[in-house]
């Protein structure tokens, strides 16, 4: 149970910095700040557009593997090709998970 209350000081703007960092990261200030002291790793929370754009990013990648897999032995250099794509965009969905 949290019945101890610890106060401190700081700038307006820290104040504002902080209230900022913590409604990205979905927390409240004080969740936040126990989060930050006990050196936690706080990472922000995806917003609905980039939710959006993981999830296009994710059925272009299922659709270019589709197509390599269609072309994959009449055509082998375009297969490579488009793999390949399908590949970059993998890449860049590992980005969203850092």
């Amino acid at each position: 149970m949290k019945n101890h209350k610890i106060e401190f000081r700081c700038t307006l703007y820290e104040k504002k910095l902080l209230k900022v960092k913590a409604k990205k990261a979905g927390l409240s200030l004080s969740e936040f700040c126990r989060k930050s002291a006990n050196e936690k790793v706080i990472s922000e929370r995806l917003s609905e557009e980039q939710i959006s754009l993981y999830k296009m990013l994710v059925q272009y990648h299922n659709n270019f593997k589709s197509i390599g897999n269609l072309i994959k032995k009449r055509h082998p250099d375009l297969y490579k090709n488009v793999y390949q794509t399908a590949d970059e965009i993998k890449n860049h969905l590992q980005n969203f998970k850092k």
